[in-house]
């Protein structure tokens, strides 16, 4: 062995022998595995009243975490404006727990990009169908534990996470006989009222918003929370103060204005009859060209806020996974 090659070799064992090398490189995922998901494109109606729409395919990218056996697994679920930074960053906190992940991408099977300036693009329930699709396929794969696969879902996302969690749409369209360990959505949209919707999953609910969202405001998460306490269902609201929508991006800083973003801030849903979500305003079936929709919200980084859902967010999955 040449001197250079015996330096190398003594300075590759050094570094493999130090903890604080070793605590830097928990983050990285020691397999990674990009799975095709048979799903479906269909109108929110249809979704609602369980008739099948378009065949797609998405995808979905598994970053296995350090360690052996069946491991724990998260399913982070994006926004309108899809695959962002802040998957990044929580896949790589997960995956230094020694948690999984499971990073969803519902646009690009569809040819879609964002939908952050047209809602109309996609009906905010396809996620769910995609979820479900996830869950069959992590339920059987032999390197995740199936009793601990949780959701977490961001805006659009976070949306579709807290709903993922209704009964009605489980015996409508999860066929894996499996279940999420648990639903957290971060800055969900809460101003749609569904049909017995109060009737969730036995399983945790833990939802993180920011008081200062005006994309998706907190107020009508409140209301929905109140109205799952009463119904005796385990769900906890933690908000932040100062924090607008998209508050844990690891990029940039705050708030600046989503030009064109649309959102449904004033607006109160319900969902009739055969699947058909009203504009409670109005009694007349909800269209993004009501006067409710409104343009311009605010993103931004809250350092404060993001620190603060990460280590809460952090516990809960040690908690949740009974995690050392």
């Amino acid at each position: 062995m040449t001197r250079l090659a015996l330096a190398a070799a003594m300075l590759l064992l050094a570094t493999s022998m130090t903890p604080g090398v070793r605590a830097q490189t928990a983050d990285i995922a020691v397999r990674t595995e990009l799975h095709a998901i048979p799903s479906q494109t269909l109108s929110d109606g249809a979704f609602l009243t369980g008739k099948d729409g378009k065949p797609v395919t998405v995808t979905g990218q598994l970053r296995v975490a350090q360690g052996s056996g069946r491991l724990p697994v998260v399913v982070l679920m994006h926004g309108s404006g899809g695959m962002s930074p802040g998957i990044d960053s929580w896949s790589r906190m997960f995956n230094a727990m020694g948690v999984s992940t499971f990073a969803l991408d519902g646009f690009t099977g569809r040819g879609l990009t964002s939908v952050s300036a047209d809602q109309t693009k996609l009906g905010r329930l396809n996620f769910i169908m995609d979820l479900y699709g996830a869950l069959a396929l992590l339920a059987k794969h032999p390197r995740v534990d199936p009793q601990r696969i949780a959701l977490m879902g961001f805006s659009r996302g976070g949306q579709a996470a807290l709903f993922a969690s209704e009964q009605r749409f489980h015996k409508l369209w999860n066929k894996s006989g499996a279940e999420f360990a648990a639903y957290i959505p971060l800055y969900p949209d809460c101003s749609t009222t569904y049909i017995d919707d109060t009737d969730v999953v036995a399983k945790p609910i833990r939802i993180f918003h920011g008081a200062a969202d005006d994309y998706n405001p907190v107020a009508s998460c409140k209301r929905f929370v109140e109205r799952l306490k009463a119904a005796g269902r385990d769900v906890v609201l933690t908000e932040y103060p100062d924090a607008h929508h998209g508050y844990d991006t690891p990029l940039g800083s705050g708030p600046v204005v989503a030009k064109g973003s649309q959102t449904v801030r004033n607006c109160s849903l319900v969902e009739k009859a055969d699947g058909v979500l009203v504009n409670a305003a109005t009694n007349e079936p909800f269209s993004y060209r009501d006067a409710c929709v409104q343009l311009d919200p605010h993103v931004g980084r809250n350092a404060a806020a993001a620190a603060a859902a990460q280590i809460a967010v952090g516990d809960f999955a040690r908690t949740l996974f009974k995690l050392k």
